[in-house]
């Protein structure tokens, strides 16, 4: 085995990329770990501003079963959470969707729903996202089960 040194390393890492970027292969991290990056993974990750800002939103809450639609009244409020999830309803109970790519959410888009069921909203309904200032055409969402979370009983909270 022959050990590089750490400029050799990284011209070695970045050789590697740009020859698996040019053949379509992912890239992949090849050089051995030192101790500082071993303790930097045995860190968790701090949570973003969105999933800090959902955490808040859902304190005191409890999650219940997932449902396929819930009610869409044109009077219901919805919140956009950058790159986490999209919040429907107020008072007790609130529903999260997260969606299946809810890295793309961003709160700078408008969501357009083009397909509902009804009055409700549903799993496979499609929506599309729109600029909120420009009204370009930004992506295209595709909904996953919506997680109702209902504030817990005054004498539950703290019990767990």
């Amino acid at each position: 085995m022959i050990r590089l040194s750490s400029p050799s390393r990284l011209w070695a890492g970045c050789v590697a990329g740009a020859l698996a970027l040019s053949a379509g292969l992912p890239v992949a991290a090849q050089s051995a770990p030192d101790q500082g990056d071993i303790e930097a993974g045995t860190r968790a990750a701090a949570p973003t501003k969105g999933e800090a800002r959902l955490a808040k939103m859902l304190e005191g809450r409890v999650a219940g079963e997932p449902l396929s639609c819930i009610r869409n009244m044109p009077s219901q409020r919805m919140q956009t959470i950058d790159g986490v999830a999209y919040v429907y309803g107020s008072g007790n109970t609130i529903y999260v969707q997260r969606t299946r790519s809810p890295e793309a959410i961003d709160d700078n888009d408008t969501l357009v729903v083009t397909r509902t069921n009804g009055t409700q909203l549903c799993r496979f309904d499609i929506a599309t996202t729109i600029d909120r200032f420009n009204g370009f055409f930004t992506g295209a969402v595709l909904f996953e089960d919506f997680v109702p979370y209902t504030r817990a009983a005054k004498g539950t909270a703290g019990e767990g």
